[in-house]
């Protein structure tokens, strides 16, 4: 149920002018998933994550966890130290999306115009008269009740734009409804620190707090010239975000159901440090992500490296094809191209990720200019054809007996050299 005294009474009734935007968080969502199909786990830690001694790394950890300090992104190492008592889970993503799916819905049933930013988050747009002319907190305060009987909670922020929302939703965790009225707007955010604000990152807050502005109040009256010098395009983004004066659109849920980008990313148990290892590494990772291309029927052009040498330095690096492709050896060729661009022969790699953007419903993989070694054109379109073929059919196997029924010699390699920290979907993408 809704806390009631978790809303503000800034305002004295609940009339509202002009848009009205809010941000669901679910509260630790994975762990309160696990909470829920483990009644036996209701009010202890549990942390969902990889293991400890496989350099895993904490996903999501319950209310009960976090006391202890334990937070998401945490290296499980670390966790184990600060709560030893904790109950581990490496985490059910089936279940996760199936739940997330049926809070979408109870969203939906309000609004179409959901932006869903990931497994745990949406903005909806509630603007009154649009598709209700019921106040917005009302409408906020029955979907929270509604996600309250799947038997998990969420927070929800609700402003005049997406910004206002998003730090409103942070306000009063767990199970908060925070408002803002329009009129309320300027002052929410005037005495709030400039980090508050989504987009400004340690490097910007440096660089605000050098030039005297250390509240979204004082960038708001800022000069205008200095913030674009020091900012460029995204200063005018941050001059009307601090203002509150940002004019946020939120897209109708079917349009943002198509993923931006599909990637696949795995932590090493042991650093790699020869070419041979790495190599064999890319070569696992870019069949990971070419079999999900081609399970959604997809194919892009953008391919980006990322490679992560410690838990607190990673690099990304991406490049452009002439043509689309969900092919294992373009995206490894590819991604090995890349990789000589942050690496030099020696250095350990703990991480390495390989994604594609740019995406298009072509399901079959088209020539490159990797192929280019091959002069003859019907030479390189038998060889393409033979190759999607091959890949085609492993991908049938698979799925009709299992994954580990059928694998290339660089998955066999790395079966027990990763870790089992699992990963989830991220903003617009599939991975």
């Amino acid at each position: 149920m809704v806390n009631a005294h978790n809303i503000p009474s800034t305002s004295k009734n609940d009339s509202w002018h002009g848009p009205a935007i809010g941000l669901l968080d679910l509260d630790a969502f994975f762990a309160s998933v696990e909470q829920l199909d483990h009644p036996q786990w209701r009010g202890k830690p549990v942390i969902v994550g990889g293991a400890a001694d496989k350099r895993g790394v904490v996903s999501t950890a319950s209310y009960e966890a976090r006391t202890f300090g334990v937070h998401s992104a945490m290296p499980s190492a670390q966790a184990r130290r600060l709560c030893p008592h904790a109950i581990w889970t490496p985490g059910h993503f089936d279940r996760y999306r199936e739940m997330s799916q049926k809070v979408m819905a109870c969203i939906f049933d309000e609004t179409p115009l959901i932006e869903q930013v990931s497994i745990d988050e949406a903005f909806f747009d509630i603007t009154p008269g649009r598709y209700s002319k019921e106040s917005p907190k009302t409408i906020c305060e029955r979907i929270q009740q509604r996600v309250s009987q799947l038997g998990i909670t969420c927070s929800i922020g609700l402003g005049t734009n997406k910004t206002i929302a998003k730090i409103a939703s942070e306000r009063k965790k767990p199970c908060g409804l925070y408002v803002v009225y329009p009129q309320d707007s300027i002052a929410f955010l005037a005495p709030l620190p400039v980090k508050a604000m989504s987009g400004i990152g340690k490097t910007a807050e440096e660089k605000l707090h050098h030039l005297g502005i250390f509240t979204l109040g004082q960038l708001a009256q800022a000069d205008t010239a200095t913030i674009m010098r020091e900012f460029g395009s995204f200063g005018s983004t941050m001059l009307l975000r601090a203002a509150g004066q940002e004019t946020s659109t939120v897209a109708p849920f079917l349009q943002k159901d198509e993923p931006k980008s599909i990637s696949s990313e795995r932590t090493f148990a042991h650093d790699l440090s020869s070419p041979t290892e790495i190599y064999a590494a890319i070569d696992h990772v870019a069949e990971l992500t070419a079999e999900r291309l081609r399970a959604k029927h997809y194919a892009g052009h953008t391919i980006t490296l990322k490679v992560k040498f410690d838990f607190a330095q990673q690099k990304t690096v991406q490049t452009q094809l002439f043509s689309h492709t969900n092919s294992q050896s373009v995206l490894a060729r590819t991604a090995k191209e890349l990789l000589h661009k942050v690496w030099k022969e020696g250095m350990p790699i703990r991480l390495l990720g390989i994604g594609v953007s740019e995406l298009s419903g072509a399901a079959a993989t088209q020539l490159s200019l990797f192929d280019a070694s091959v002069t003859d054109t019907s030479v390189k379109q038998k060889d393409s054809l033979d190759k999607q073929k091959l890949a085609e059919t492993y991908d049938q196997l698979r799925k009709r007996f299992g994954s580990q029924a059928l694998a290339y010699g660089h998955d066999l390699r790395f079966s027990d050299y990763t870790t089992d920290t699992k990963q989830s979907g991220g903003k617009g993408s599939l991975s």
